[in-house]
């Protein structure tokens, strides 16, 4: 199998693996008693635990990560939902910490959530088939993502192409039970979008088609039409979709930052300060490692405004 066509495939799934946290958890499933709202559907909805909708409210569309931590402490082990969120945290935490050996014991940990997303993943697929799918699918990113980051660039590599083949084969099981369902065009916009960029004799168009048409919520979807146009070299119609995205979550510091990126990208360093600088503000919320970025982002570009400046 050709391999991606990607400058830094490193660079490339590091980024993946945290934004497409906005597409793994695109369903829901809770027994409990109480009940909160679906995010994704407004025909046939799900019901969810108030407490997973909170987390999820709090991860996506706040961008606040340690609020989101608190509120997974107690965990279902049927609620594939929130232990695919629970895996996705701990990965970014791993990806801030700078000790090997507890970077190692998180590495652990995520995968010990993916195994348990599966799990929850094939219990549900008799009930539901169209999220019990969905959920497969993302345990087999998980398995990708952990892969890559033990085994290195090389051999890594050919286990998340490996994967990728699981991944649409179960993708392609849930479009065949609802393909207009906005979930599944959550994540699999995002996912077509990355492949698309990336993968050989691949384009993005299908991923944008899903992301504007059919996805939900469209804080989620709007964000991924945003870094979709980024990578793309998209300038315009990437300002217009993160403009959008925060029009409809206004205190997530992550799409501030995301706007930063494209205004830079744009030529126009001055006008992305005030928002890189705003989000650090709230970086006691964030990961580690993604302040380190937005904090080194925010010093090179005021190195190159000063430099413009002589």
């Amino acid at each position: 199998m050709t391999m991606p066509k990607t400058v830094s495939s490193q660079a490339a799934l590091k980024q993946l693996s945290r934004l497409v946290g906005a597409a793994i958890v695109a369903t829901s499933l809770w027994t409990g008693s109480v009940f909160a709202k679906d995010p994704f559907r407004t025909s046939n909805p799900r019901p969810i635990n108030e407490n997973t909708q909170a987390a999820f409210e709090a991860f996506f569309k706040k961008g606040d990560y340690k609020s989101a931590a608190n509120y997974l402490k107690q965990l279902d082990p049927n609620d594939p939902l929130s232990l695919a969120m629970k895996a996705s945290l701990t990965y970014s935490d791993m990806l801030g910490e700078r000790d090997k050996a507890k970077k190692t014991a998180l590495l652990e940990e995520f995968q010990t959530f993916a195994s348990q997303t599966r799990g929850a993943a094939e219990r549900l697929v008799g009930n539901d088939p169209l999220r019990g799918n969905l959920y497969l699918a993302v345990s087999h990113f998980f398995d990708g993502v952990y892969a890559f980051t033990k085994e290195g660039t090389v051999k890594g590599t050919a286990k998340v192409l490996g994967e990728l083949q699981q991944i649409l084969k179960y993708l392609n099981e849930a479009e065949a039970k609802s393909p207009n369902d906005p979930e599944l065009n959550l994540l699999r916009g995002y996912i077509d979008v990355y492949t698309g960029i990336y993968m050989p004799f691949s384009n993005p168009d299908k991923g944008i088609e899903r992301l504007q048409k059919f996805a939900s919520p469209r804080y989620l979807a709007d964000r991924g039409l945003a870094m979709g146009y980024l990578e793309m070299q998209q300038y315009d119609k990437a300002i217009t979709a993160v403009d959008s995205a925060i029009t409809a979550a206004p205190e997530n510091p992550e799409l501030w930052y995301l706007k930063s990126r494209i205004l830079s990208k744009q030529g126009k360093d001055q006008e992305s300060v005030p928002y890189l600088e705003r989000a650090i503000a709230k970086k006691d919320q964030l990961p580690n490692g993604l302040v380190r970025e937005m904090e080194r982002a925010l010093r090179k570009t005021k190195e190159r405004l000063g430099q413009a400046a002589k």
